[in-house]
C-alpha cells in the first residue's frame, strides 16, 4: 500500500473528520471553541485514525450565518484565536500525519466585508460589478422570482444605489459576482494564501452556487413541491422552484479548470466540493470529470431522511453509473443535517454501527462528522437557546441546525462536559454526557472504539481505498457487494432489518482475519447468517 504521507493522491479513499470548531473545545474558557482547542486534541484525532481534519469556516466574520459570512478571507477571527494559532494547529496536524483542509466560502461574502461596502457606495466604484446587482421591475418589485435558501425573496433592496442585491442565504451574505473576472483573480489570490501555509485542500461550500444566469431568468416551479415528492422540505418556499438559472450555470465549469490549475501547483493538495442541486448526481460528474476539476465532490444524497437498503443501493448504483471517471466523497452527516444516530439510527448502537460499516466499505472518499464516533443523537433545545437564524424562522416546524452543533462532551466529571468552564455558546446536551469520549475510551466495546479499530483495519485493505464496487442480488432488507482491487476482494453483506436473515453466497470466502467489533455476522459455505443490523465481511478466496 502507498504511504498516505507521500502519495500525491492521499485523498483517494480518506477518512476525512470534519471539525466544527465553535463546539470542539474552548481552550480559553470564553464559551467557544477554538483553534487552540483543536491543536490540544489532535492526539485524540490521530488514535481515531482518519487521514485528514476539515475545518469548518474560522475567518474574519460577524457570525450572522456562524462563520459562513467571510468579512476577511485572510484572517482568523478572534473568537477562534490568530494565524499563528492556525500555524501552530497544521503543525500539530502534520507531525501526527494527519492532512488539513478548510472550508472555503465563496460564492458569497459578508455584507460588512469592505468589498461590499465599497460595492454597494454607488454605481460607478471600482468594486461596482464585484456583487450581483439588479435594476428593480418597474413595480418596485425583484427583478426575478429567484428564492433564498433560508426562505422569503433572494433579492434585498439597498437604499444607495436604488438597486437590488443578490443573496442565495441570508441578506447578510450577498453573492460575489463570478461573472466579473476581477473577482475570479481576486478569489484565487485568497485561496492560494492558505495553500502557501501549508494547507492540504480546501472544502469548497455550496461551489455551484458561484454563479447566476447572465440575463437574470424566472426559476421554473417545481411541481413536486406540492404533491410532497421532491424530497425537500415544503414547509420552504425554496422548493417549489426548480433552480434552472439561480444556480449551476455552465460557466462554473470554467472556474473549476483555473482553480483546478491553482491546485496543481501544489502537488499532494485536494478539493472537495458541495453539490446541492436538483440533479445533483449530473452536477458531480461534470464538476468531477476529466481530472482538470475538482478532485471529488458530495451531494445531499446520503442527508436526507431515507436509509432502508433499496435507497442507498439505488444512490450508489445511479453515482456509479454516472460518475464517469469522477471520485465521490460520501457523508452521512455534516453540520447542517439531523445528527446521524437520531435521523437514521434512531438511537440505536447496532444500528449505528450497521450504517458506520455501510459508509467506510463504500467506493470513494468519506467525511465523517464530530461526535459520529461517539453516536451522539441529536441535541433537543429550547427556542430561546437557538443560535442558527434558519431554525429561528422556520421554527417549530424546522428546528433548525443547532441540535447537531453542541459542543462536544470529553467529560461527564468536568463543568459542561469538559468543554468549557463557562456556559458555552450553546448548551452541552446532558444526553451526551454518558457518551462522552472520557466514558468512550475506558470502554472496549463503545462506539468510539469500534470505529476506531474499523477506520485502522480500513487503512490495510487496499480494496476498500481504492477498489470497484458491485452489487448482487439479496434477500429484502439486505446489502450484498463486493470491493476489489490489486488483487483483493472483499464481501460485504449488512442487514437492515430487526431480524435475523442468511444471505446467500455464490463465492467461496473465508472470514476476515480479524474479528472486528462491528462484524456480527457467521459465514457458511453457501451463505452468511446475519443477525438484526448485522454486518459481515469476507475475503473471496475463489
Amino acid at each position: 500500500m502507498s504511504n498516505p504521507k507521500t502519495d500525491l493522491e492521499w485523498w483517494r479513499g480518506a477518512v476525512i473528520y470534519q471539525i466544527y470548531p465553535r463546539s470542539f473545545l474552548d481552550s480559553n474558557n470564553d464559551g467557544m471553541g477554538d483553534l487552540p482547542g483543536i491543536t490540544a486534541k489532535m492526539q485524540y484525532i490521530a488514535d481515531l485514525g482518519v487521514d485528514a481534519i476539515w475545518l469548518s469556516p474560522f475567518f474574519t466574520s460577524p457570525m450572522k450565518d456562524a462563520g459562513y459570512d467571510v468579512s476577511n478571507y485572510r484572517d482568523v477571527d478572534s473568537i477562534f484565536g490568530t494565524l499563528e494559532d492556525f500555524d501552530r494547529l497544521i503543525g500539530k496536524a502534520h507531525s501526527c500525519g494527519i492532512k488539513v483542509i478548510i472550508d472555503q466560502v465563496v460564492s458569497h461574502s459578508s455584507d460588512v466585508h469592505p468589498w461590499f461596502i465599497e460595492s454597494r457606495s454607488s454605481r460607478t466604484n471600482a468594486k461596482a460589478d464585484w456583487y450581483v446587482w439588479a435594476n428593480p421591475k418597474p413595480d418596485g418589485c425583484p427583478p426575478n422570482n429567484w428564492m433564498s435558501v433560508f426562505g422569503g425573496s433572494a433579492w434585498s433592496w439597498d437604499s444607495r444605489r436604488r438597486q437590488y442585491y443578490y443573496h442565495n442565504f441570508l441578506a447578510a451574505q450577498p453573492d460575489l459576482n463570478f461573472h466579473n473576472p476581477e473577482v475570479i483573480e481576486q478569489v484565487l489570490k485568497d485561496l492560494e494564501f492558505w495553500l502557501a501555509k501549508g494547507v492540504d485542500g480546501f472544502r469548497l461550500d455550496a461551489i455551484n452556487h458561484s454563479f447566476h444566469d447572465k440575463l437574470l431568468r424566472d426559476n421554473p416551479p417545481n411541481p413536486a413541491a406540492v404533491d410532497g415528492t421532491s424530497g425537500v422540505r415544503a414547509d420552504n418556499p425554496y422548493a417549489y422552484q426548480r433552480h434552472k438559472y439561480d444556480k449551476t450555470q455552465p460557466e462554473c465549469l470554467e472556474f473549476l479548470v483555473k482553480l483546478r490549475k491553482l491546485i496543481d501547483r501544489y502537488p499532494g493538495t485536494t478539493t472537495v466540493g458541495e453539490i446541492g442541486d436538483d440533479n445533483s448526481l449530473q452536477t458531480m460528474a461534470a464538476y468531477t470529470s476529466n481530472g482538470d476539476k475538482l478532485h471529488m465532490a458530495y451531494s445531499f444524497d446520503f442527508l436526507t431522511d431515507s436509509c432502508d437498503s433499496e435507497f442507498i443501493k439505488g444512490k450508489v448504483e445511479s453515482i456509479e453509473a454516472g460518475l464517469a471517471d469522477g471520485w465521490p466523497c460520501w457523508a452521512m452527516g455534516n453540520h447542517d443535517v439531523e445528527r446521524v444516530m437520531s435521523r437514521w439510527a434512531k438511537n440505536d448502537q447496532a444500528r449505528a454501527r450497521l450504517y458506520m460499516a455501510m459508509l467506510l466499505t463504500q467506493r470513494g472518499s468519506v467525511c465523517i462528522y464530530q461526535g459520529e464516533e461517539l453516536g451522539l443523537e441529536e441535541s433537543q433545545l429550547e427556542f430561546k437557546d437557538l443560535v442558527d437564524p434558519y431554525g429561528i424562522a422556520f421554527w417549530p416546524e424546522f428546528k433548525g441546525r443547532d441540535g447537531c452543533r453542541t459542543p462536544l462532551a470529553w467529560s461527564p466529571e468536568q463543568t459542561h462536559g469538559g468543554f468549557s468552564e463557562v456556559k458555552p455558546w450553546l448548551p452541552v446536551y446532558s444526553n451526551h454526557l454518558p457518551a462522552s469520549v472520557s466514558v468512550q475510551e475506558t470502554d472496549p466495546g463503545s462506539m468510539l472504539q469500534c470505529y476506531r479499530e474499523f477506520i485502522k483495519w480500513r487503512h490495510n485493505q487496499p480494496a476498500l481505498l481504492k477498489g470497484d464496487i458491485r452489487f448482487y442480488k439479496s434477500p429484502g432488507n439486505t446489502l450484498l457487494y463486493s470491493r476489489t482491487f490489486a488483487g483483493q476482494t472483499l464481501l460485504i453483506a449488512l442487514n437492515f432489518a430487526n431480524l435475523s436473515v442468511s444471505v446467500p453466497v455464490n463465492q467461496r470466502t473465508a472470514e476476515v482475519a480479524e474479528q472486528l467489533m462491528v462484524t456480527t455476522g457467521s459465514w457458511q459455505k453457501d451463505k452468511v447468517d446475519l443477525p438484526p443490523y448485522g454486518v459481515g465481511i469476507a475475503t473471496v478466496t475463489g
